[in-house]
């Protein structure tokens, strides 16, 4: 279920950081993630494991190591970020004892759920960044035109 996961909102933050600074051309170190995102390294370390484990980030290691993206940022979408972070997270408590919340709640919810799940899936790191750009903000580096046939 996405509505209110604090994990997959970290894991967007952190793939937009990502993207935003870096793309997949150069590295970003966890610190310098954390100290943009206001997050703690701590509490993104976890996240970013499952990201690399799910080939949305590519992690290299060492002195000079860091994070950048797996794919192109037009090909992740808000979905597959979520649901790499999801899978990992436990089932939210099920009250199948009270009748309201089961016939009621659980199925408005899950409703709910697949349509934020249909506009996730729409939504790029690409438009995601058009839309910082818009308002305002620029990314420190742009990265070199790629092309794929």
């Amino acid at each position: 279920m996405y509505l209110r996961r604090d994990r997959a909102m970290t894991a967007v933050t952190v793939m937009l950081d990502i993207a935003f600074h870096t793309g997949r051309s150069d590295l970003v170190s966890g610190v310098e993630l954390a100290e943009r995102t206001g997050l703690a390294r701590r509490g993104i370390e976890p996240v970013l494991q499952t990201l690399s484990r799910s080939g949305l980030l590519e992690s290299v290691r060492g002195p000079k190591g860091g994070y950048r993206l797996g794919r192109a940022r037009r090909d992740i979408s808000l979905d597959d970020i979520a649901q790499a972070v999801l899978l990992d997270e436990p089932a939210p408590m099920d009250e199948t004892s009270n009748p309201l919340f089961r016939e009621v709640i659980a199925p408005c919810w899950q409703t709910l759920d697949l349509r934020m799940k249909r506009e996730m899936a729409e939504i790029s790191l690409e438009e995601l960044i058009r839309r910082a750009e818009k308002r305002g903000l620029r990314r420190p580096v742009e990265e070199p035109i790629t092309f794929s046939i």
